[in-house]
């Protein structure tokens, strides 16, 4: 079983993880984190003052521990730096050398999203990609009224990807089962990107292109033994 990932936001609104427990309670040991400082907790997919993190209350005062905890940014609000090691976890990016995750982050938001956020509503125009740093999402349908869960997204996934070619309607609501964050790229970033650093799209490019014919390869194959079963049924 993979242990919890914790990851901590500096004063310099830099990212660093993944860190395993022990290296957290190392860390505050150390004193290179202080009861101010931003842990994103696993356990509750949030993030929380270091003095209020269970695992480190030992470390900090009392007085440490205010008794409201705030977000380091406000929800849905665009927030700066993200270490390119935390960016390698994402496949799609994994390819990218460190100049060109650099240059990639120049066209992209960083943003943290709250819990049951709605990211992209079904049916309004595309105008942005986003790619999934942290967090769950739930990819919803309603038809008539009914809503069906067509998906689920995690670490990794990236969802609009259509939108950078076609500002046509969005084909599903897309929300937050918990706080996440996300890297989102508009149409006119891209075509910035594409523009002004081919040498980071074309990467970029043909990562989104290996997954889809991914997804089309696995909806051929469901699709084949669909009728396979209702030939043999039949």
């Amino acid at each position: 079983m993979a242990h919890p990932s914790f990851y901590i936001w500096d004063t310099q609104k830099t990212a660093h993880g993944p860190l395993d427990l022990t290296t957290l309670v190392a860390w505050a040991q150390e004193r290179r984190i202080t009861g101010d400082t931003w842990v994103f907790v696993p356990k509750v997919a949030a993030w929380q003052r270091a003095a209020q993190v269970p695992e480190l209350l030992t470390f900090f005062p009392l007085s440490a521990r205010s008794p409201m905890p705030m977000s380091p940014s406000h929800p849905g609000e665009p927030i700066e730096g993200l270490d390119t090691r935390v960016l390698r976890r994402l496949k799609i990016l994994a390819e990218m050398t460190e100049d060109q995750l650099v240059r990639f982050m120049d066209f992209c938001e960083i943003m943290q999203v709250p819990v049951w956020a709605t990211i992209v509503k079904q049916g309004d125009n595309g105008d942005a990609m986003y790619l999934v740093v942290e967090g769950e999402l739930s990819v919803r349908l309603q038809v008539h009224g009914v809503v069906a869960i067509l998906a689920k997204l995690g670490m990794g996934d990236f969802f609009g990807d259509m939108s950078l070619f076609d500002h046509g309607p969005r084909a599903a609501d897309v929300v937050a089962d918990t706080s996440a964050i996300l890297l989102r790229i508009s149409t006119g970033a891209f075509t910035a990107l594409a523009q002004d650093a081919p040498e980071v799209a074309t990467p970029f490019l043909m990562a989104i292109g290996r997954t889809l014919v991914g997804r089309i390869r696995a909806a051929n194959k469901h699709h084949a033994e669909a009728v396979s079963f209702a030939h043999i049924a039949s």
